[in-house]
């Protein structure tokens, strides 16, 4: 494919991974014109700010440090990175809190980790032998592993030797928070991977929101590069229709939404369909902090639960909350079936039943119920699927990876280069 030397190349999304094509290209010296349905860059990866000052990420959202393909991409000294500890204080089935840490970021908490009744003594020297083994591969090498002979996470686990105990007490709170999946059925390789990233790295947040990921991208592009409140209705060969009429030509056209409104841009091609993880995160303003700003994430055990984990952001990011109070993000993981005032009012319980009546003091912010926070990644789905539809039409995003930020920014590289040898 020759392309125009005046037509530009046309991102349709504004989320991380079209902006990470953009970037790429224009690094490259090639035009580019990101059209965005919505208000604001970012996607799934949005920040609000209340009018008292609040900072509410549209989800509970990290960043892990050692992802490879943020490394690659993004400036972290302007994003004011500000640190969890490594580890979460637990909530136990019978009402008991334990902390763990990780004993090879903080030596100093080994014994006490040790002593932790998430498990077993053996079970948690295997969190030891698997450290130590996933630190023997790239973090490529762990993703594209063992996609063919596939095992899901909790199968895996069990092969592996732990014990039901830990995989119910920390297991399933912890990496079932990270994948929105308690019953652990996303693939084993990718936990592998994961696994290294909080190994190895710190999971962190900029100083002034998720947000500041997506804006750090958008602010590398020339002016007028992006284009806002401009949905697309159709693809017509080089050509991209608006739903105002517009047409724009276009030297190649990347489709960068998510994969649910991929597929009805996409409606000639053969792309697989995409299945979500669903999340609820509910905000609370409180006057103080019960974690004592020790930056640990809280996990609650318990099966039947709907606070399944807290975080006291504005102890990790001060900006999160205006000056004298407290942001209090609880997330629920899958469909309740609950209505916001009953959700709200259910979690208030359980929520005073963890931290007590000082609990009584907090106040509902808003209540984010995001049906497609995650895309499924099961057991034996390829780690990679094809960005290539048809000539001078490709597409990008998580969706067509596995779910995170790395894989979001690592295929909106990879069309970038397929772009820059055409």
């Amino acid at each position: 494919m020759r392309m125009s030397s005046s037509a530009p190349i046309v991102i349709i999304g504004a989320g991380v991974a079209g902006l990470a094509c953009a970037c790429y290209l224009h690094r490259a010296g090639r035009r580019v014109l990101v059209l965005e349905a919505s208000d604001a860059v970012g996607g799934r990866v949005r920040t609000d700010i209340t009018p008292e000052g609040f900072r509410l990420d549209r989800g509970f959202q990290v960043l892990l440090t050692k992802y490879p393909e943020v490394q690659r991409l993004m400036d972290y000294g302007a994003l004011n990175l500000k640190a969890f500890r490594s580890g979460a204080v637990i909530r136990l089935v019978d009402g008991r809190e334990t902390t763990v840490q990780n004993p090879l970021q903080k030596p100093t908490a080994a014994f006490t980790s040790l002593l932790s009744p998430i498990g077993t003594l053996e079970d948690k020297l295997r969190i030891l032998s698997l450290t130590h083994h996933v630190g023997r591969y790239s973090s490529e090498q762990l993703i594209s592993r063992n996609t063919t002979n596939a095992q899901d996470t909790v199968t895996f686990l069990r092969e592996y030797g732990w014990s039901e105990q830990i995989i119910n007490n920390f297991f399933r709170p912890f990496f079932g928070g990270v994948y929105l999946d308690r019953g652990l059925s996303t693939a084993a390789n990718f936990f592998e991977f994961v696994f290294q990233q909080f190994a190895q790295g710190e999971a962190v947040v900029p100083a002034l929101g998720i947000q500041q990921i997506p804006e750090q991208l958008a602010q590398r592009l020339p002016a007028g590069t992006v284009r806002l409140n401009s949905p697309v209705d159709a693809i017509v060969g080089h050509t991209v229709r608006l739903w105002t009429d517009e047409t724009i030509e276009a030297a190649a056209i990347v489709v960068a939404v998510d994969g649910e409104a991929a597929k009805k841009l996409l409606t000639a091609s053969e792309v697989p369909e995409t299945t979500w993880r669903h999340t609820t995160c509910t905000y609370f303003a409180a006057p103080s902090s019960p974690g004592h700003q020790d930056k640990l994430l809280r996990l609650n055990a318990a099966p039947d639960a709907l606070a399944h984990n807290v975080s006291f952001s504005s102890d990790v990011a001060p900006d999160y909350a205006p000056t004298g109070q407290t942001l209090v993000s609880v997330s629920t993981h899958g469909e309740h079936g609950l209505g916001e005032e009953a959700l709200t009012a259910r979690l208030l319980q359980e929520l005073t039943d963890w931290f007590g009546p000082v609990v009584g003091q907090w106040r509902h912010l808003r209540t984010y119920i995001i049906p497609h926070a995650l895309p499924v990644y099961a057991a034996g789905q390829p780690y990679r699927q094809s960005l290539k539809v048809v000539e001078g039409l490709y597409r990008c995003g998580d969706h067509t990876a596995y779910p995170s930020l790395n894989a979001a920014m690592a295929t909106g590289r990879e069309v970038a280069e397929m772009l820059l040898v055409e």
